[in-house]
């Protein structure tokens, strides 16, 4: 048996978490024994898979890189690039984190509204369409409970074959393993919303912590990111440019932070 906070942790729940999911995607090295803290957090905005990690051979890391792993395994047809330089991912990552902790430092209140309405109205009503899917596998469980102990009785009592208790025993225990499955992910969805307001106090307290980054380090970009997601680059108009997505710990992408006075002036 397990009882939860007895006693003070020896670490917290969010470096716990960290931790565990940290273990799940090793970072491996590359043949030069290179390694970047965006290994296994770089991802194809496209594809959706992992960015490859390409370095140099010389220690100069200017050129060091990362590449969609689908176009580097299966071919540019299949998935483009997506090449971005290391410092260059690192520059626009770190300059996002300043801006974002800066925010939430500066508006803690607007941060939580804006976080709040990002659960638009259509999450709000999939929380009531699942309340209310919840209670009607509830009570059909609770309703196939009792057609079991009926039928049992009656084929006892020679009411109900053997054959044909087979057969709806059979489909009775179907559709009651199918409803305790369903059951299990609606009550896992709805729990993962109701979460929303602690997750978003826990990442405003996460960012209280770095108020004056300087730089980016493995331990605070792994704090506060789980994902950076890379788009291919866009040349049409003869200059590069290339946006990234973020998504933050706990929270995933934000959405726009304005400053009160930016958007007056919008």
């Amino acid at each position: 048996m397990v009882f939860e906070n007895t006693h003070e942790a020896i670490i917290s729940v969010d470096v716990w978490e960290k931790v565990h999911d940290l273990r799940k995607n090793k970072r491996r090295p590359t043949r030069t024994g290179k390694t970047n803290l965006f290994s296994g957090v770089a991802y194809c905005a496209d594809c959706g898979e992992k960015l490859y990690y390409c370095t140099s051979k010389s220690f100069e890391t200017r050129q060091d890189h990362f590449v969609c792993s689908t176009s580097r395994n299966k071919g540019k047809e299949v998935c483009s690039t997506h090449f971005i330089r290391a410092v260059v991912l690192e520059e626009l990552v770190l300059w996002h984190l300043q801006y974002v902790t800066s925010f939430v430092a500066a508006y803690e209140d607007i941060f939580r509204a804006k976080m709040n309405t990002k659960r638009t109205a259509d999450r709000k009503k999939q929380a009531a369409l699942r309340r209310k899917q919840i209670a009607q596998a509830e009570r059909r469980i609770a309703e196939l409970s009792k057609l079991f102990k009926r039928m049992y009785e009656d084929n006892v009592s020679g009411k109900l074959n053997d054959i044909r208790f087979e057969e709806l025993s059979s489909d009775y225990e179907a559709e009651q393993t199918s409803l305790e499955s369903k059951l299990e992910q609606w009550q896992a969805e709805l729990d993962e919303q109701e979460q929303h307001a602690e997750d978003v106090e826990r990442f405003i307290r996460k960012c209280k912590q770095y108020t004056d980054l300087t730089e980016l380090t493995p331990t605070t970009l792994n704090d506060l990111v789980c994902k950076v997601f890379v788009e291919a680059p866009d040349k049409s108009d003869g200059k590069r440019r290339q946006n990234i997505h973020i998504s933050y710990d706990l929270l995933g992408i934000l959405p726009e932070l304005n400053t009160p006075a930016n958007e007056e002036m919008a």
